[in-house]
């Protein structure tokens, strides 16, 4: 067979297969058609409704304007406009089964698109590592906090890292390969079936920031637990020491002099090295606050599990399939499951705004003074009474 033979087969089996994928996947009767509108139409307020308020939030409280909030100001700008942008533009497509804006706006649509979910994930793995600092380098986290310029620098990169992935080759491909495997009333991208470019690509999109992620909040539970240790032991070392330095038994006053100075020296530190949401190890207050702060411990190892798992089920899915597929060249994945993890990804954008930044006080602060602004307001009956 001839090069020329074999090419003409190649493009043949891509538009067959599109065509086969148009006429299985993109049918719907009425009440299908209704029932996805609403779920997609659904999906883009929440998307759009959720991440804006993180927008808004920081925008109108000065009080967020710190180092560690700009990556969530990062990620619900990228996660924003996938809600915007990305979903309406899919939705005719999806419904109808044909696209119909032309060539030019399906490669725009494609950069974007790659370039939002891709964002998305970094954004995620920088704000891991962000509260990794925070936990294992509290000190010298917290003297940063005011250099926002960093932050905006790891921002950038983000989207530089973000488009260079799958941007270049969205946009030069069919350059390079000489012709286009992509029918007039498809869109999707040129490597649609190059597994080694996918796997390649999977690589830095999902498999590395995962284990980034997992690493970065297994390590944050372990310091935690840790801590948790070593505040029952300080407190067993001030409960031991207090009856012996009362009565005086037996134990010299030099021992009791080295024991102090030990329990102070730990004290010191593990007040200097913890953050001040977990509490210092004062040892006048450490048995009232040890109760609140293992309970707090508790929910941070929580959300630690969740935002794992979280990122875990949107995006492995879509990776694991994405490469199987290639490697087969569809023909051992049907499309609809393929559409199922697709909009994962989209489903993980509404879910980011809820996940991540309720975690924190200042935020859920920030959201009650926007939507229940009569709440905050101090009533002028009350003004007048603290005036007299």
């Amino acid at each position: 067979m001839s090069e020329e033979q074999s090419d003409s087969n190649s493009t043949g089996y891509y538009f067959d297969n599109a065509s086969t994928r148009v006429q299985s996947s993109f049918v719907f009767s009425g009440p299908a058609f209704v029932i996805l509108m609403v779920m997609m139409v659904t999906l883009v307020v929440v998307i759009v409704m959720g991440n804006a308020l993180v927008i808004f939030a920081f925008k109108v409280d000065k009080s967020l304007r710190k180092q560690c909030n700009y990556y969530f100001l990062n990620l619900a700008i990228s996660d924003f406009l996938v809600g915007a942008f990305c979903i309406p533009v899919y939705i005719p497509y999806i419904l109808t089964g044909r696209w119909t804006l032309g060539r030019g706006l399906c490669k725009l649509w494609l950069v974007i698109d790659y370039l939002l979910c891709s964002a998305s994930v970094f954004n995620i793995v920088l704000i891991s590592y962000d509260r990794f600092l925070s936990v294992t380098r509290a000190v010298s986290y917290r003297a940063r906090q005011s250099m926002t310029h960093q932050a905006i620098i790891k921002m950038i990169a983000v989207w530089v890292l973000a488009f260079f992935l799958y941007g270049p080759a969205i946009i030069f491909w069919e350059l390079v390969m000489g012709r286009s495997r992509v029918p007039q009333d498809e869109c999707f991208a040129e490597f649609y079936y190059s597994w080694y470019f996918l796997l390649s690509a999977s690589m830095l999109e999902f498999f590395s920031p995962f284990i980034s992620v997992a690493f970065f909040n297994l390590s944050i539970y372990l310091s935690i637990r840790r801590r948790r240790l070593h505040s029952r032991e300080l407190q067993l070392h001030l409960q031991l020491s207090e009856p012996a330095s009362t009565q005086g038994e037996g134990i010299p006053l030099s021992h009791n002099w080295g024991l102090g100075m030990k329990l102070a020296v730990r004290g010191s530190i593990h007040s200097q090295a913890s953050s001040p949401s977990l509490g210092k190890l004062d040892p006048s207050n450490n048995r009232a606050a040890h109760p609140s702060r293992l309970s707090r411990d508790k929910k941070i190892a929580k959300s630690l599990a969740i935002i794992v798992c979280v990122f875990a089920i949107c995006w492995a899915p879509y990776t694991l399939l994405m490469i199987i597929r290639a490697a087969c060249r569809g023909r051992c994945i049907q499309h609809h499951w393929y559409e199922v993890t697709f909009w994962l990804l989209w489903l993980n954008s509404a879910i980011n705004p809820f996940l991540y930044p309720l975690c924190h006080s200042s935020f859920r602060r920030a959201f009650s003074r926007i939507l229940c602004p009569k709440r905050h307001t101090t009533p002028p009956s009350s003004v007048l009474r603290v005036g007299q």
